[in-house]
């Protein structure tokens, strides 16, 4: 078994034509920047780019194929420089049984299944030339299709406040909305962690994702997932989900929730820490709006110990991207990947003494605490990051 690092939530700001894709995504999140920076530079061979049902993108493959720069694998996935893209579609449910917007994602194995996808859904939305768009459909509806494609079927960053199946506070069971037995894994968000979602129920039979919903280049692989698996291809990565034929998620990385942008309940203009909702409305600044807290969410939500977890969940590793080290700049970024290959290198193989060789101490000792789990945070919430002593 090769061991793989992947990624399966990136978005594209536009295309290679410079045509919008994701609104609130950087521009220079074209395709063969994203496949640039997630191979070379962040180590993470596995992508999902979640975009890949608007027409130009698809087209923008097909071109990709025809000149012989990526080709497509027998068993799914695209193949480029040793790295694998998944062609993926993030979509907003709001139907007559959920409290919407939810967020999900869909990944299917080739590129004539997402081309008639991408013509399915031009006939449900007001405008699938753009991401993230509303599905007028329903969500089982929209499940069905992505089986008869032979596609996989995600719950996206399904705790955050917003866009979510369970993040609103007003959310119903999983299977008022969706049919649990089309779902292929739930994705759990940069605020939450395997420990947490494990305190729900309904969520004990799925595999989990730790995804980075990255809308700039340099959070790609902010959260991943290293995974078992023979070859990289769409067929191997469903098999890892199942857990079938030695496949296997071997573990989770993420951000301490802590550090998430909405862990805790705060006013999301001063980022005051709320302990009781009394109100909408923020009790100290008397102007923002209160956004509730993931560990609250949860809290309200929790039917089972948080150590019920199955057997054969993964261990969940809490990491800090190197971007959030203290003194380590965009400078000294780039020259640790000229010396020692990808950021993945950095964070799970270079010795501390090879680090200090290179580094300041007191960077090196971050990075340290940071594989560790023993680095001390300041909690995020509101939309505001939490941060490191």
């Amino acid at each position: 078994m090769k061991r793989i690092f992947a990624d399966f939530h990136i978005h594209l700001g536009s295309t290679s034509e410079g045509r919008p894709v994701k609104i609130s995504a950087s521009k220079n999140l074209t395709l063969s920047n994203v496949l640039q920076t997630a191979f070379h530079h962040k180590g993470i061979q596995l992508v999902g780019v979640i975009d890949c049902h608007v027409p130009a993108v698809i087209r923008e493959l097909e071109v990709a194929v025809e000149k012989n720069e990526i080709y497509e694998h027998r068993d799914g996935g695209l193949i480029k420089e040793g790295g694998c893209l998944i062609t993926g579609s993030e979509i907003e449910i709001y139907d007559e049984n959920c409290n919407g917007p939810i967020h999900v994602l869909v990944f299917l194995p080739y590129l004539k299944s997402m081309k008639h996808f991408s013509n399915w859904l031009g006939e449900r939305m007001t405008n699938h030339h753009l991401s993230s768009q509303r599905f007028y459909g329903s969500a089982t509806e929209l499940q069905e299709k992505t089986k008869e494609l032979g596609g996989l079927f995600v719950i996206a960053h399904a705790f955050t406040p917003f866009k979510s199946l369970y993040g609103r506070g007003v959310g119903k069971s999983m299977e008022e909305v969706f049919k649990p037995d089309l779902i292929d894994a739930i994705e759990l968000g940069l605020s939450c962690d395997t420990y947490m979602a494990g305190q729900l129920g309904e969520l004990q039979k799925y595999p989990f994702l730790s995804n980075s919903d990255a809308h700039s280049l340099e959070k790609i692989g902010r959260e991943y997932q290293e995974i078992d698996m023979e070859d990289l291809s769409f067929k191997e990565l469903s098999l890892a989900l199942k857990g079938k034929e030695g496949r296997k998620i071997a573990g989770n990385y993420g951000l301490h929730p802590q550090l998430g942008k909405y862990y805790r309940t705060c006013c999301a203009k001063c980022g005051a820490l709320i302990i009781e909702e009394k109100t909408r409305k923020c009790t100290y600044c008397e102007k923002g709006r209160i956004v509730k807290g993931v560990s609250n969410r949860i809290q309200e939500l929790s039917d089972v110990a948080s150590t019920s977890s199955p057997a054969n969940r993964p261990p969940y590793t809490h990491h800090v991207p190197l971007e959030f080290i203290p003194g380590l700049g965009p400078r000294m970024l780039e020259k640790l990947r000229g010396l020692f290959g990808t950021d993945m290198e950095v964070i799970h193989s270079v010795s501390d003494e090879e680090l200090r060789k290179v580094l300041p101490n007191k960077v090196v000792d971050k990075i340290i605490e940071s594989r560790k789990g023993t680095i001390h945070l300041k909690e995020g919430g509101g939309g505001h990051y939490g941060k490191l002593h």
